[in-house]
């Protein structure tokens, strides 16, 4: 197999499975990955995904691999109040909730952590566009913020409130309560609700 072919195939793809290798070579021989993997013409995202390291150098692909390694996923938590200024510090870990069983995985791009909820919570996100015309999914602020307070229940005083340091201005001006409200009540969970309910208050809302 020609590398040279083999790239021309697959690398607007940006990430690929071995699915899709097999879908367009049926006889392709998988030691050929094992070979440029080594050489260092592909990068291995997890266990039978991959990309090509020219992507390295490419803005915001490092989040678009995000939703491609572990379907179904969209990005939230820490990862998204980050990208949307809610918390001061820079999230180096790419934060996702998923409805497979929770997983983390390495590579080249960074570290890739996976949270399970039930499949009925997986709602609450949208496209955002990135590099290239293609979208990355990402929790909407709500969502992220109410995901963050479901899986983490340790989350429960004014004061561990306080010590998330959501932007104020943030939370004053741009958070939709009722949104928030709305997808609180979705998850039918009277403990959750409280958490939330006091979160408002906390932040004078």
């Amino acid at each position: 197999m020609n590398f040279y072919q083999f790239k021309q195939q697959l690398f607007d793809l940006a990430c690929f499975n071995i699915n899709q290798v097999y879908a367009w070579k049926p006889d392709f021989n998988r030691t050929n990955l094992t070979r440029w993997l080594k050489q260092g013409y592909i990068i291995r995202l997890r266990q039978g995904y991959f990309a090509f390291p020219e992507y390295k150098n490419k803005p915001d692909y490092a989040r678009y691999f995000a939703n491609r390694i572990y379907r179904p996923s969209y990005i939230s938590l820490q990862t998204a109040l980050s990208f949307y200024g809610m918390i001061p510090e820079a999230v180096v870990q790419f934060t996702n909730i998923t409805s497979l069983k929770t997983a983390v995985f390495f590579n080249e791009f960074g570290e890739y952590s996976y949270k399970s909820i039930k499949e009925e919570f997986m709602f609450g996100y949208e496209p955002k566009f990135i590099a290239d015309g293609r979208t990355v999914l990402f929790a909407t602020p709500e969502k992220a913020l109410l995901d963050l307070l479901y899986l983490n229940p340790f989350y429960n005083s004014e004061q561990d409130f306080l010590e998330l340091r959501l932007d104020e201005d943030y939370m004053q001006d741009e958070l939709n309560q009722e949104l928030l409200i709305k997808y609180c009540s979705q998850f039918q969970n009277k403990e959750l609700k409280k958490r939330v309910n006091l979160l408002l208050k906390t932040y004078k809302l």
